[in-house]
């Protein structure tokens, strides 16, 4: 029999082997084929008296099964303007209904786990009457639909409640943490762990000993492990604190952890059918959101097309980087030093002084020590991963490399003599790649002999963390630098996005829109704290005085003072100039030197300056919370827009990618460009238009927007 995605072999003792191996993935999911294949497997084993039982495992080496394929759900449920609300349901139930065949066929089917199992695959895992790990602590297996807006819709609400508790399920259902075999085990969500090449073998010889074909919750008996029902005090207990926990945590902006908790309270007293039946209808209410489809377009769909490289040009070929020269061992260069060698690459980190470049590397051998003792990285990793970085103050030390990345101090001149330095001794052919973050890299290009061969390569802080690295093509830059670039970004395993050139470029330039709406809004008179908590009840990452204190004072005020001169008569001052100039003339640098926007007691809790009520008195009336929160979010969208119209980032895709991986936009928006859209453009540019007549230009609609209201158009179909 052929298969697309479960293979079915019986063996001599009458036990079924079912083998996932799902025909185009890269990884195993979940799609119509394996629903349809294990489907008729099981229908089989029931059917078969000469058929003992059956054992489900993977033909992929070290992955088992990492849930559904979103795009499926996106494409057949989230998405499809004619699917009624009925419709969306019997879809999502399906894979639930299919599950639940599983765990009642009337023959113990067990699971042997051989790597990461997540969503949908733990949730198989579950529904099998016997499951056993492979002995292999890099194995993850959790639940992170909430990661994407949606809730665990194949019975992980209920399952796992009732195998480990309810109480110690919760964090792994609303928060999408991970466990190891040892964690599952421990937890009773496995039942035993193996060796690798034995896990098939135990599966099986559990089925051959007279292994049960019936779940504990199926048993007349069942009782929940640490507390069931409304009225069990742990309990009443457990669901009076996670409300307002999960509240504190998703400032209510993610309506997926209160689908779970309601699922797994209303599902917890019921029968195992009846639960399902109510985790789906919570499902069914995601996908009927805007949030959940949003989400897993961006965090998922256009993410993964991203990380694929979708904007590489076609005709060049691969150009994986052997040797990075890194000019500047700065907190910046230091990080790309470290990401590089991490992935295998040789680095060259160089700096004017010695001291300079070995605290460069210090900052690898602090990173590689946290890494040991939280046993994430052995010895020999650790050894390997610092012995690829060599520390220097010699330019001849570049001699060989394949890709330079410069990032030192933001100054055209000070850039423009490392630049030439570095070119007099490396290869005709290398890539040079500028890690600045503001200044045009046409100009830059300038100092280079071969300009199609300059490109920016932007990266953000702290570098080992942050994902995102935006890739900027200057007027001349040619494809093999953009090739070149983009397969670098994929060896240190960020996510890039593409964007053409502009003082600013796409994240810098939207970025400093947010901390600068929140200066003029402090100028106006409103409270700094009511600014500050609607920024991050907004769902960005930090608040928006928060960030500028991270980003620096100074750093902003020479920014502002750069722009203004170089824009000339062109150069739109408002009010949060005056501000920025204000903290900088008091030597108010931010987080640098512990006083900006925030004050940074010793061994103390930062908090707001007082001192900002003195140089900008509370306005009689203040704006409502809804307000100050719009300002913050329509004034970042407002410019991601004009981007789009100016062509320094071409593809929404990017834009909302950018926007929540580079500068932490709300990602429970999807994004600036699916906010708009989700908001309607026609009301977008209404709400625009009474925010420009009350507040000034910088919330101007740009006419594009107008004449997509006047089309009735939208940014995504």
């Amino acid at each position: 029999m052929t298969h697309k995605a479960v293979k079915f072999e019986l063996d001599n003792d009458g036990i079924a082997l079912m083998t996932i191996d799902v025909d185009g993935q890269s990884m195993n999911i979940i799609n119509k084929d394996f629903m349809s294949e294990l489907d008729a497997h099981i229908k089989t084993i029931a059917g078969d008296e000469n058929i003992k039982g059956g054992v489900i495992t993977s033909g992929r080496d070290n992955a088992f099964l990492a849930g559904a394929d979103l795009n499926m759900i996106l494409g057949d449920l989230a998405m499809r303007d004619d699917a009624t609300p009925e419709e969306i349901f019997e879809g999502s139930f399906s894979l639930n209904k299919l599950f639940r065949e599983v765990e009642t066929c009337g023959k113990p089917i067990a699971v042997a786990i051989n790597g990461l199992t997540l969503g949908g695959g733990l949730e198989l895992s579950m529904a099998c009457h016997y499951r056993v790990v492979a002995d292999n602590d890099k194995i993850k297996l959790g639940l992170p639909e909430v990661q994407v807006g949606l809730i665990p819709g194949a019975g992980g609400t209920q399952r796992l409640p009732r195998l480990m508790g309810i109480q110690l399920a919760l964090p792994y259902l609303l928060q999408g943490k991970n466990m190891n075999p040892k964690q599952a085990l421990s937890n009773n969500v496995v039942h035993e762990i193996a060796p690798a090449d034995e896990i098939v073998d135990k599966a099986k010889a559990w089925i051959l000993g007279g292994g049960k074909a019936e779940q504990p919750w199926d048993q007349k008996r069942f009782k929940i492990p640490g507390g069931q029902g409304v009225y069990d005090p742990n309990i009443v207990q457990t669901f009076m604190g996670a409300p307002a926990m999960t509240q504190k945590q998703t400032k209510n902006n993610y309506p997926a952890t209160v689908a779970i908790l309601s699922a797994v309270f209303e599902g917890h007293q019921l029968p195992m059918d009846q639960a399902i039946d109510v985790e789906s209808r919570y499902f069914t209410q995601q996908l009927l959101g805007t949030i959940a489809p949003n989400m897993i377009r961006t965090l998922f769909v256009n993410k993964n097309k991203a990380d694929k490289l979708v904007r590489r040009p076609k005709d060049q070929p691969e150009a994986k980087t052997k040797k990075l020269g890194m000019l500047g061992a700065g907190l910046m260069g230091a990080g790309i030093a470290y990401v590089s060698a991490r992935a295998g690459i040789e680095v060259v980190l160089l700096d004017r002084e010695m001291e300079y470049a070995e605290k460069g590397k210090d900052y690898s051998k602090t990173l590689v020590e946290k890494g040991l003792k939280r046993k994430k990285i052995t010895q020999e990793k650790a050894d390997k991963l610092l012995s690829l970085i060599k520390p220097t103050t010699d330019y001849a030390d570049l001699e060989g490399c394949d890709l330079i990345i410069e990032a030192v101090l933001e100054d055209p001149k000070v850039k423009a003599d490392v630049t030439k330095k570095a070119e007099a001794v490396i290869p005709d052919g290398c890539i040079y790649g500028s890690n600045t973050s503001t200044l045009p890299i046409t100009m830059l290009a300038k100092s280079y002999g071969h300009e199609d061969k300059f490109i920016g390569i932007h990266f953000f802080s702290p570098v080992d963390k942050m994902p995102l690295v935006e890739i900027i093509v200057g007027e001349n830059t040619g494809d093999e630098a953009l090739a070149k670039a983009l397969d670098y970004v994929r060896q240190i395993r960020k996510t890039p996005i593409v964007v053409n050139d502009s003082r600013g470029f796409y994240t810098s330039r939207c970025f400093m829109t947010y901390p600068l709406e929140a200066s003029n809004m402090l100028a106006e008179g409103i409270a700094p704290a009511l600014i500050e908590n609607s920024g991050v009840y907004a769902g960005m990452a930090v608040g928006p005085f928060a960030v500028n204190d991270e980003v620096g004072i100074d750093l902003s005020h020479h920014i502002g003072e750069a722009t203004k001169a170089a824009l000339g008569d062109k150069f739109q001052k408002e009010a949060s100039h005056d501000v920025i100039g204000k903290l900088y003339e008091l030597g108010r640098n931010g987080k640098k030197n512990k006083k900006g926007f925030y004050e940074y007691p010793e061994d103390e809790k930062k908090f707001l300056w007082p001192g900002l009520q003195d140089h900008y008195p509370l306005a009689d009336e203040q704006p409502t919370q809804e307000e100050v929160t719009k300002r913050l979010l329509y004034r970042q969208a407002l410019e991601v827009v004009r981007c789009m119209d100016e062509n320094v980032v071409t593809a929404a895709e990017d834009a909302d990618i950018g926007a929540i991986f580079g500068w932490g936009f709300a990602p429970w928006t999807g994004g600036p460009i699916s906010m708009i859209d989700t908001i309607g453009i026609s009301t977008f540019v209404e709400e625009c238009d009474a925010l420009a007549e009350k507040y000034g230009p910088a919330f101007k609609v740009p006419e594009s927007l107008r004449k997509m209201r006047s089309n009735g158009s939208s940014f995504y179909p």
